[in-house]
Parts: C-alpha cells; sequence; structure tokens
C-alpha cells in the first residue's frame, strides 16, 4: 500500500514546501506544474520521476487518486521540471506495475518497501 493520504496531506504543509526548490536539481526527482481541475490555479508538486526513452514514468507513492494525478489526466498532460530542464508531457495513463520495471533497479527495492505498484506514465513531447 502507498504512503497514506495523511501523510501527503502533511507533507504539502511543510516539507514540500522546500522540497520543490531542491528536487528539480535531483536524479530521480522532479516537480510537475499542472492546474486545478475546478480553480485554474497552477500547483507545483514534488514527484519521483524516471525517463526511458520517449517514455517518462511517475511512481505514485501516495496512489492514483491523488489531486496532480487527477489533474494531469484531465488535462491531458502538464510539465515536469527534472536535472535542471523542463519536459512537456502528454496522453498520461495509469500503469500497474508490481515488478516496477519502470523504475531503475536501484529504486525498485526502496519503492517495493512503499508498496508502489502504480505509475502514471506518459510520452515525452519533446
Amino acid at each position: 500500500m502507498p504512503i497514506p493520504k495523511s501523510a501527503g496531506r502533511l507533507n504539502r504543509a511543510g516539507p514540500n514546501r522546500l522540497i520543490v526548490h531542491v528536487a528539480p536539481w535531483m536524479p530521480g526527482f522532479g516537480v510537475v506544474s499542472h492546474r486545478g481541475r475546478r480553480s485554474g490555479r497552477t500547483f507545483r508538486t514534488p514527484v519521483a520521476v524516471f525517463r526511458r526513452g520517449d517514455e517518462i514514468a511517475f511512481a505514485l507513492v501516495y496512489g492514483a487518486e491523488t489531486d496532480w494525478v487527477r489533474n494531469v489526466r484531465a488535462a491531458g498532460g502538464a510539465t515536469v521540471r527534472t536535472r535542471g530542464r523542463d519536459l512537456r508531457f502528454t496522453h498520461p495513463r495509469l500503469v500497474h506495475d508490481p515488478d516496477r520495471t519502470r523504475a531503475p533497479a536501484p529504486v525498485r527495492l526502496a519503492l517495493a518497501a512503499l508498496g508502489v505498484e502504480d505509475f502514471l506514465v506518459c510520452d515525452a513531447a519533446g
């Protein structure tokens, strides 16, 4: 089971406000910029992100029903800042991957310990 929603709410109120400044430069992490479905506001959410060729995969450490995932799916894509670069992505789809093959081998153990088996997989748009 992914990290509980209550932990996500705590992170959003505290640590995430700092992490969004560091994550865009750290390998395996990034910050997704997305628009709220109802509010239209722009949000920035730190994520675990992995790129392989033209595919971008986000490990859903808080599950598939988080606001950022729902916003990105509703919009049909968004932008992620990772390793100091902005990447646009489209065609978001949920993928259940119990073997965590979309993550690099060293990261799979950490994702397994957290119970993460779901990914948001997207196409890189350039």
